[in-house]
């Protein structure tokens, strides 16, 4: 089972995230690439809020495709487009975890590769054997 790192020598986290994750050598790794705010037809929604939920509903399918979840998550990276959106990102993100706290890392980007997408959001689950 992963264990979750956070020591008091270092600053502790701002929201609901580890500064670090450590798991053994044997475990089924799943590494999901960066998902946006676009339905199954390629629609974008409108919005950094309706973008981060639907950010998260893309990443619990592709776990649930793993047959992983959320408690399996063990590194999200998150790129925002929007400079109003740490805030919302943050609210969501902590509605969605609930009590689990993944490492994390948040950066504000210039654009992503649609000039739509306003969130994009990567990350690394694992179930040890």
């Amino acid at each position: 089972m992963p264990v979750f790192i956070n020591p008091d020598a270092v600053a502790r986290p701002a929201s609901r995230y580890s500064q670090g994750v450590l798991h053994g050598p044997v475990a089924k790794r799943l590494i999901i690439s960066g998902q946006v705010g676009a339905r199954v037809d390629g629609t974008v929604v409108e919005g950094i809020e309706a973008q981060t939920e639907l950010v998260f509903d893309n990443l619990t399918a592709v776990l649930a495709a793993a047959g992983l979840g959320i408690a399996d998550l063990v590194k999200l990276t998150i790129f925002c487009a929007d400079p109003q959106g740490a805030g919302p990102i943050r609210q969501i993100r902590n509605q969605r975890l609930g009590d689990h706290c993944p490492a994390s890392t948040f950066i504000h980007v210039a654009g992503l590769a649609n000039p739509a997408y306003l969130i994009e959001i990567e990350g690394e689950a694992l179930r040890e054997a």
